[in-house]
């Protein structure tokens, strides 16, 4: 099975990223490699994390601050968004 992320998610990730590197860019480095791990396994057991809040969705807590948001499809797993534990959680578009 595939992981696509969507467009969002990689923006979010990329911001994310950013803002951390600013004020410490070992931990920008760590959490993106933390991200990938995780992400990277999804295919292996795609239902194994927590229902997300949206219908449909999962969510996999890589970190006690940040969450991926996915999705199962017959095809792929399609990463939605990536968000700090206090953003309001993402508008699912198709």
């Amino acid at each position: 099975m595939l992981i696509e992320w969507r467009p969002e998610a990689s923006a979010s990730l990329r911001e994310i990223l950013s803002y951390i590197s600013e004020r410490n860019l070992r931990a920008a480095l760590n959490l993106g490699e933390e991200i990938e791990r995780a992400t990277s396994a999804l295919p292996h057991h795609p239902y194994l994390y927590r229902l997300g809040k949206v219908t449909g969705t999962r969510e996999l807590v890589v970190h006690p601050n940040y969450v991926v948001v996915y999705r199962v499809t017959t095809s792929a797993i399609e990463v939605i968004d990536v968000l700090h534990s206090r953003q309001q959680y993402p508008k699912i578009k198709d």
